[in-house]
């Protein structure tokens, strides 16, 4: 292919049409990172940033001024379709008729993210890009409607701690397709940065080898915590419940408590409820956060807690977490095994991730 200098073209209008003269041949050596608007960018997936989804580019707007020809918005309407086809102004006047019209759709050029230069740019430039303003939510969305070898380049773009944040928003194909796709230092570095209960539930859906492999590349102890919770069958609460949280020694004094609080950092949905242990680590109350913020700071546990804590089993059966959460109204339970040592905690949120996923199953 022959790349010519722009600077040796002129742009004069003729009959409504652009018409454009090259006064000399002078070629011209691209960067390699460049992209090319017909093998890149026309006919290809897009991302719209404030569409939060993937389109397909039919047409491309140049806008010309005396400096040269700028892309200024693509078309992923049908019209930019019918265009190229040269039958837009023919549809356009019989729907006249009818007073009706074709949409436009453009996208500005800087809403967009294209996803078929050449990769080894395409690894630099995302992690830095608009993409990151998107919620992990979005992102699973946009990646789940890419093709399989482009959504690997997105998602391998991002940090471990991003990609885990994604990975939980996924569909459990796309998770699957992308975890068997990966590398497995990658994807255990990726499911390390994850609850154990979600690593569980991803690792349920794999080959037994594809499993195996990865835990073993992960680290010891969080490969531990996602065994221990896999051996749950699959209708009990145990292979529903968190192990991320946090219980007290009922010895401890309030300002203790809030001091590890601050350098633990928990998870929103983990401390609802501060849960009281004996010595043993046996649950034996519960604490709201209101009572240990109005305490003083040298109150002690035992003194504020309330014994009256509702819990349950680890073998009980999910079913029985709705009655629960229904007649004491509560976010999160602590779940116990048969000794009343303290194992997890279920989340409401989870509960009713799982009764929509039966719901479709029945489906």
């Amino acid at each position: 292919i022959k790349i010519l200098d722009w600077s040796q073209f002129t742009l004069s209008k003729e009959n409504n049409r652009l018409k454009l003269t090259c006064k000399a041949e002078k070629s011209v050596q691209l960067k390699p990172n460049s992209i090319y608007l017909k093998k890149h960018i026309l006919d290809k997936q897009i991302v719209d940033i404030d569409g939060k989804k993937v389109v397909r580019v039919n047409d491309i707007r140049l806008s010309a001024i005396s400096s040269g020809l700028f892309v200024v918005a693509v078309d992923v309407g049908m019209e930019g379709l019918l265009r190229r086809l040269g039958l837009a102004k023919l549809l356009k006047n019989l729907l006249k008729l009818f007073n009706k019209s074709i949409s436009t759709q453009y996208i500005l050029w800087s809403n967009m993210e294209s996803f078929t230069a050449p990769l080894e740019n395409l690894k630099l430039s995302i992690p830095s890009s608009k993409l990151n303003r998107l919620h992990p939510s979005e992102l699973a969305d946009i990646i789940e409607d890419l093709d399989v070898k482009t959504s690997m380049v997105i998602f391998n773009s991002f940090d471990n701690e991003r990609a885990a944040d994604i990975m939980e928003e996924l569909e459990t194909d796309a998770q699957s397709n992308i975890l068997n796709r990966m590398s497995v230092a990658k994807a255990a570095d990726v499911l390390e940065k994850m609850p154990a209960d979600e690593v569980a539930d991803i690792l349920d859906d794999l080959k037994d080898e594809r499993a195996e492999e990865l835990l073993q590349e992960m680290d010891q102890e969080a490969s531990d915590e996602v065994r221990e919770l896999m051996e749950y069958p699959e209708n009990t609460v145990g292979s529903l419940m968190s192990t991320d949280y946090l219980s007290f020694n009922k010895n401890l004094t309030v300002e203790q408590t809030i001091v590890e609080l601050r350098r633990t950092k928990p998870e929103p949905d983990t401390i609802y409820y501060l849960y009281v242990v004996d010595d043993e680590d046996k649950l034996i109350a519960v604490i709201s956060l209101r009572d240990l913020i109005v305490a003083a700071p040298e109150t002690r546990l035992q003194q504020i807690m309330n014994r009256n804590v509702i819990f349950v089993y680890d073998e009980d059966p999910i079913n029985s977490l709705i009655q629960i959460i229904s007649k004491y109204s509560l976010l999160a339970i602590p779940v116990v095994d048969k000794e009343q040592i303290m194992a997890g905690i279920v989340v409401i949120n989870d509960v009713v991730y799982e009764l929509l996923k039966s719901k479709k199953r029945r489906i």
